[in-house]
């Protein structure tokens, strides 16, 4: 088990030694070694580390399934024995089960205790990602330098033997291991960059009638004007992924124009004399053309929505796209769409002295995206940046996978070597489970149980529950910690206990049909991120906050806290 006291894990000769050793006799005997045999037996040890090392990250947890079925680097944070005899590893995740919470209702975990014994903590992403990020932080890997070699021959640029670039189509990026959703923001990514669906007057778009064809990608670049009432749409141009224009018309704003911003926007006061074509004109043109289940392509593409006023999820934006890290790994640093152009498309762009033509940046951001999408997520990264499926990686080393899941995740993260099982619920995802840890030639398994953040995700939009998680975590930062823990275990919300006590009997059933010498790792990846999220959004909207300010900012400071410090379990079925 992962977390049991070294001696009860040693072999007779392995406690002879120890015993030797403490009595002061010289041995130069290892403190851990494999014993092979018809009744050896494989195991896992939690080192114990120095309490500045002792803390580990996803990519700690991940490395381990790589040791034990790849070649990947052996880690320091843990002994595995006999590693040979491992038949399998099945990678549970349990979003939402932060140490915090795990500690609170320990009592309830009777089963996990019992076969994983203690956990080691997890430093969750920085700034509490959402659960896709955490996923693809276990599911997504660096190349090895000869993957990264081979694949750079075929990053070559589109260009044709006169030195033009050549378009890509629908045909080019089809069946590919990463789809087009994989590039598609993701719901913190939105909230990070800016895209607000409930300022007034917002539209939504709407889905397409079954059976109707649809404009699968779209590429849009808005033009503002400063108006009394601040920036407000003068242009939109809307082009198909063949780069032909499907809508560009100039908009008469709202409120008297001050500023026509021609510098940047290319409008003049000649082009809009005489227009008479209003926002809420655009718009219904527009949702007849983007259906919700269309992919919006642009640059920053915020701004251009919100200038809209139209509310759609479904965005590939290209500054967050070609964004990278600092040299310490810190912020991401976005590019602007001129310099991404000349870079990656060979084309200057924004350079008439005129202003910006909307359909030359839509066509551009177009075939950035497209670039992206056909050659993969390394196309344009730092050579040390580049990353592919981690069951790709397994794949290679003759390992069979299985990615138990939603079917979002399946798509995103399965490649043609796995076996990609798309479930709807933690019982569907169990007995799944179950029967693939069974088979003899899968060596990696992925499955996730999602009732906890479910549940979260849930009571994060009850106010009346959010302003007594606010109360209660105040308190705590004022009262006696032990009197408010025994006041919360006796208040225990029922539901939450139906939830845990739910989790900790799938774990029991699945241990308990585990083949002998599976190994069985669960990670939580992070705490309440539904919860953190509500409160960054509140405090961003003044009218919500049901307290002070200050006070809001502190729950939130602990809350996070919270929610960053994750766990992972590991234990071998004997």
């Amino acid at each position: 088990m992962g977390s049991a006291p070294q001696s009860e894990t040693l072999n007779p000769s392995e406690k002879k030694r120890n015993k030797q050793k403490n009595k002061g006799e010289e041995t130069d005997a290892p403190a851990y070694f494999d014993i092979y045999g018809p009744d050896a037996k494989a195991d896992v040890v939690f080192k114990d580390l120095p309490a500045a090392s002792s803390t580990l990250n996803l990519q700690d947890v991940q490395g381990l399934v790589k040791w034990v079925l790849g070649d990947g680097v052996m880690p320091s944070w843990i002994f595995v024995k006999n590693k040979p005899i491992i038949r399998n590893v099945i990678l549970l995740y349990i979003p939402g089960l932060d140490a915090a919470l795990y500690m609170s209702y320990k009592r309830l975990f009777s089963s996990l205790s019992e076969f994983c014994g203690n956990p080691k903590p997890v430093l969750a992403l920085s700034c509490v990602s959402d659960e896709l990020q955490t996923i693809d932080a276990l599911l997504t890997c660096r190349k090895r330098k000869r993957d990264i070699d081979d694949s750079d021959k075929s990053n070559s640029n589109q260009l044709n033997e006169h030195g033009k670039f050549v378009r890509i189509n629908l045909k080019d990026i089809q069946d590919l291991p990463f789809p087009i959703t994989y590039y598609t923001l993701s719901k913190k990514q939105l909230a990070d960059n800016g895209y607000y669906f409930e300022l007034p007057g917002m539209v939504s778009t709407i889905p397409v009638s079954s059976g109707d064809p649809f404009h699968e990608i779209v590429a849009l670049d808005c033009e503002m004007c400063i108006t009394a009432n601040g920036f407000e749409l003068t242009r939109i141009t809307l082009v198909d992924i063949a780069g032909e224009v499907l809508l560009d018309k100039l908009v008469k704003p709202l409120n008297p124009i001050v500023d026509y911003n021609t510098r940047f926007s290319g409008i003049t006061p000649e082009m809009l004399d005489g227009v008479t074509t209003t926002l809420s004109d655009i718009q219904e043109e527009f949702l007849q053309l983007v259906h919700s289940e269309t992919v919006i392509v642009g640059h920053s593409l915020e701004n251009d929505l919100s200038a809209l006023r139209v509310s759609h999820e479904r965005v590939i934006d290209t500054a967050v796209l070609y964004s990278h890290r600092d040299q310490r790994g810190g912020t991401y640093h976005k590019l602007a769409l001129r310099v991404l152009a000349r870079n990656f498309l060979d084309r200057s762009i924004q350079c008439s002295g005129n202003g910006h033509d909307s359909v030359e940046d839509a066509c551009a951001a177009l075939d950035l995206a497209l670039l992206k999408i056909k050659y993969g997520p390394d196309f344009g990264a730092r050579q040390g940046l580049k990353k592919g499926k981690l069951v790709s990686a397994l794949s290679q080393d003759s390992k069979k996978c299985s990615l138990i899941d939603d079917i979002s995740v399946v798509k995103r993260y399965s490649d043609d070597s796995c076996n990609g099982i798309s479930v709807s619920s933690d019982s569907e995802a169990l007995s799944r489970t179950i029967k693939e840890a069974k088979k003899d030639r899968v060596g990696f398994i992925w499955t996730q149980f999602s009732g906890l953040i479910n549940y979260l995700r849930d009571r994060s939009k009850d106010s009346e529950k959010l302003k007594c998680q606010i109360a209660e975590v105040l308190a705590l930062r004022t009262c006696d910690n032990v009197k408010i823990s025994r006041k919360k275990s006796k208040d225990m919300c029922p539901e939450l206990k139906a939830v845990l006590s739910e989790i900790d009997s799938k774990i029991a059933k699945l241990y308990n049909e585990l083949l002998a010498n599976s190994l069985l790792v669960i990670c939580t990846g992070h705490g309440d991120t539904p919860l953190v999220q509500r409160l960054r959004r509140m405090l961003s909207n003044e009218s919500e906050i049901p307290v002070e300010r200050q006070s809001l900012v502190q729950a939130l400071e602990e809350f996070q806290a919270q929610a960053e410090v994750a766990l992972c379990f590991a234990s071998v079925k004997h």
